[in-house]
């Protein structure tokens, strides 16, 4: 046994005994870059800092998550550590979370009246094993997400290295020239008092915004699936908080979008991550038949088409064939409720690249459960009975606007507490008037059961619990830790909706 591997088992021992309480004495020994011998790996570098962006033609100060060569975010090879030094540049206290990645409770980048944030000028260092797929980064403080303090985090496997497939990663989000503190005030009439968006004390702080649509609603008439909305009536539904300015796909609007040179007849591996922070999204691919394999980076049995929903924090890995003729292919992301839509384009080379409307000709309806419903792990949990079954009602509403589970805000809310190595069911039902991602941290869960009927769903960090409709989700508890369970609408959990699920390690 090396050093290195008793100390990751101290990392990993240590972290499960945070959970039973000890948190306090034990979290100053969990720096991993403060006891890293000199001999071993280099760690990779990335920097929270600020840029400018230019947006439609006017500059726009940002963050970015960047390395020192300027990539966004991390790409990691099979096999390879998340062994991370992060410096946080970004001219104030930040903190950021590996969405989609299960470590240790203590470095799963969320602060809380534990875990410090990383101050202004510091660095932390993060060591643990990463789980494959298409992840993405992003801060856990305050608004600073929506001032796209996010990148990708992809963990490719052998497999994929052996696929003959084009890598085409897309993020997409939702922009404002504003201050989202001046937005989410606008909201909230100006008054916020739940830990000031703090998760224990450590998620408030942050800056930016968009226009408030107090009661933006659309007529479901003509809507089409209703099961896919969980059951509900021809009434009116609330389905986005906020008009923005633009919408982007790797920073771009279709002003100026990132054209991706492919090859004729050639597979490309579309890895899409919605870090949106109040929009979900209709992937459209045209003229391109889609076969989604993967959700929130794990394999599912393929399901095609060329239309599929995305609520915040999800991700879908899509593989599409280019003809052999080549040409121009527009991969769109329309939001949902609206006209608006942001992408990329995919072109062959001597193709002749048109420019795409920002403006689709028609609304798109809401992001529904009809993909959900399609997707089958496949890798599922195995057959056992359930130890600990919890059910939470996602509440509130627009006006005032207050978002809560049980009725409670965060930091009045009741923790879910289970033991290491339970089966656990949690079902979510939505009481509210508005659809939630809702994101569960340290673990990933398979889909149980939507709007009450049972299926052997995909296995995912983050599923849409829709408006009068419910979500089941079931997982073994493997993983020690306070881990946050909260709505992805960034707004949504700033002004209440999240809670905890506490996994205490067994004795």
């Amino acid at each position: 046994m090396t050093i290195l591997q008793t100390r990751r088992r101290f990392l990993a021992s240590a972290a499960s005994a945070a959970a039973l309480g000890g948190l306090s004495t034990l979290l100053p020994a969990l720096i991993p870059g403060a006891v890293r011998p000199a001999w071993a790996a280099a760690p990779l570098r990335l920097a929270v800092e600020r840029r400018v962006l230019e947006v439609m033609g006017k500059p726009a100060s940002v963050f970015g998550i960047r390395q020192p060569d300027g990539t966004s975010g991390l790409f990691l090879d099979p096999g390879q550590r998340f062994l991370v030094d992060l410096a946080n540049r970004a001219g104030e206290d930040a903190v950021i979370h590996w969405h989609g990645m299960t470590p240790p409770y203590a470095q799963d980048g969320v602060a809380d009246a534990n875990r410090p944030l990383i101050r202004d000028g510091a660095s932390q260092g993060y060591d643990f094993e990463p789980r494959p797929g298409t992840h993405w980064m992003h801060s856990h403080h305050g608004l600073q997400e929506q001032r796209l303090m996010a990148a990708p985090l992809i963990v490719r496997t052998v497999e994929d290295r052996r696929e003959d497939a084009q890598e085409v990663t897309v993020l997409l989000h939702d922009f404002t020239f504003k201050d989202p503190a001046e937005v989410l005030a606008g909201l909230t009439g100006g008054t916020m008092d739940h830990g000031d968006m703090n998760h224990g004390g450590g998620h408030g702080g942050g800056h930016g915004g968009a226009m408030p649509m107090m009661n933006h609603s659309m007529d479901m008439k003509g809507m089409g699936d209703m099961k896919g909305m969980g059951g509900m009536t021809m009434a009116a539904m609330d389905l986005n908080d906020v008009e923005y300015d633009a919408y982007l796909a790797n920073d771009r609007t279709f002003d100026d979008p990132k054209v991706v040179r492919v090859e004729r007849g050639g597979r490309v591996r579309l890895r899409l991550i919605n870090g949106a922070t109040s929009t979900a999204f209709h992937i459209e691919l045209g003229a391109l038949d889609g076969t989604v394999v993967a959700a929130d980076g794990n394999p599912v049995q393929p399901v095609t088409g060329r239309r599929f929903g995305m609520v915040m924090g999800q991700r879908l890995d899509i593989l599409v064939r280019l003809p052999d003729e080549g040409g121009a292919f527009p991969v769109l992301a329309q939001r949902e409720g609206e006209r608006q839509r942001t992408g990329i384009i995919l072109a062959t080379p001597g193709a002749t690249v048109n420019k795409v409307a920002g403006l689709a000709d028609g609304a798109a309806g809401p992001v529904d459960l009809s993909l959900e419903r399609r997707l089958t792990a496949l890798a599922p949990l195995a057959p056992r009975p359930t130890d600990a079954a919890f059910t939470i009602r996602l509440t509130g509403g627009m006006a005032p606007y207050v978002w809560t589970i049980d009725d409670r805000p965060f930091g009045e809310h009741r923790p879910l507490t289970v033991l290491k190595g339970q089966r656990v069911t949690v079902t979510m039902v939505n009481e509210s008037p508005m659809a939630h991602p809702m994101h569960l941290h340290g673990q990933h869960f398979q889909v149980a059961a939507l709007n009450g009927t049972a299926l052997a769903g995909a296995v995912r960090d983050t599923v849409l619990v829709p408006m009068n409709g419910s979500a089941t989700i079931a997982f073994d508890a493997d993983n020690p830790g306070r881990w946050p369970l909260h709505c992805h609408n960034l707004l949504h959990m700033a002004t209440g909706m999240m809670t905890e699920l506490v996994c205490e390690q067994t004795i």
